[in-house]
């Protein structure tokens, strides 16, 4: 039993955590989410509220922890130091989970089981970034760092020549081999793009041996676990659809093309995808939220010399879809429109997204 007694050594109410808007509120949870958006934290911060002796940890990521020996006196471990809370830190599901009042389990793949309550775990909003970070002295130089190395809580405190680095460490977490490697940094590199799976496996194929079972297994599965999500059009099943990442600056890590633009609407993207569900994009519209009638443009170099051609733009979908709301939002401008009935809200990201 040495393994689970050195597991049952460790603590955590000694462990600066930073307050996250995802908390567990049920004792038997399955913490699910991509790669470093925080899921581990969120254990912790339970486990503050007990005992040592009360719960005991187990990290199946950690190579000193040999699953035979665990499975083998977990039983009968728990018994007899009466453990009140099991925490199984990347869990495949692969043996069965004891029965007791409170398991705790992170995954990086998507999990419901009878039983528990499962919730996901994105990167940081804004809202929490701002929270976490703590080496900026306003909100602008904030943004700026938001923006340019993206919404995982861990590269706050990473060195600036190894921030990118640490990005491109993070891709390969999820990946098995190579060949993952490359569908997700293609994926990556093609966010707030239209493309169709074809035409994504096509450019592929041109680089990589990969069959075209393959990538649409993949593709359906970064989708179903949220390292990409894909908009669809409104109206328009059959339409290609726009990709987004979870991470808005993974693309930057990949590559030395600058894709400003696609990086900014990616941002803006996360925002909307936790606060809504019905989201689509339109004709030359990033996005419409049907859930309250508006819609979101992303012009990160907003002027007045855009105005007529802004209300050109939107004015034939506002009253097609009655809209009562359009925001633009930019990387630093402010202003105020209107068409109708309906205001159009120029705002700088670092204060839309905080409202």
């Amino acid at each position: 039993m040495k393994i689970l007694d050195s597991c049952y050594e460790l603590e955590f109410n000694k462990i600066n955590f930073q307050e996250r808007k995802n908390k567990i509120t049920h004792p038997k949870t399955i913490v699910c989410g991509p790669p470093k958006t925080g899921k581990s934290y969120l254990i912790y911060d339970y486990l503050s509220n007990f005992e040592s002796e009360d719960y005991l940890y187990i990290n199946l990521d950690d190579f000193r922890n040999q699953k035979d020996e665990i499975i083998l006196f977990l039983d009968d471990f728990i018994k007899e130091k009466k453990i009140k809370v099991l925490v199984l830190e990347s869990f495949d599901f692969d043996f069965e989970i004891p029965i007791m009042q409170s398991v705790l389990i992170t995954t990086t793949n998507y999990k419901k089981l009878f039983g528990f309550k499962t919730i996901f775990v994105h990167g940081l909003d804004f809202e929490e970034f701002l929270l976490h970070d703590n080496k900026h002295q306003n909100t602008i130089a904030s943004f700026n760092h938001f923006f340019k190395y993206g919404n995982l809580p861990e590269m706050i405190a990473i060195d600036e020549n190894k921030k990118f680095n640490r990005l491109q460490e993070i891709i390969k977490l999820f990946c098995k081999d190579k060949t993952e490697i490359e569908v997700l940094k293609l994926l990556f590199s093609s966010i707030d793009e239209n493309k169709s799976i074809n035409q994504l496996f096509t450019i592929l194929k041109k680089s990589i041996k990969i069959s075209k079972d393959r990538f649409y297994e993949l593709c359906k599965f970064y989708e179903a676990n949220q390292l990409i999500f894909f908009l669809k059009k409104f109206n328009h099943e059959k339409s290609t659809k726009k990709i987004y990442a979870y991470n808005h600056s993974f693309l930057s890590s990949i590559s030395h093309n600058k894709k400003f633009k696609n990086e900014f609407t990616n941002m803006i993207f996360l925002h909307l995808q936790k606060e809504y569900k019905n989201i689509y994009y339109l004709d030359k519209i990033d996005f419409y939220i049907e859930d309250n009638k508006s819609l979101v443009l992303s012009i990160a170099f907003f002027n007045s010399m855009l105005h007529g051609a802004i209300i050109k733009k939107v004015h034939s979908i506002i009253d097609e879809l009655n809209i009562v709301q359009v925001y633009i939002i930019t990387a630093g401008n402010s202003d105020t429109l209107s068409y109708k009935k309906t205001e159009i809200t120029i705002l700088p990201f670092y204060e839309w997204a905080v409202q």
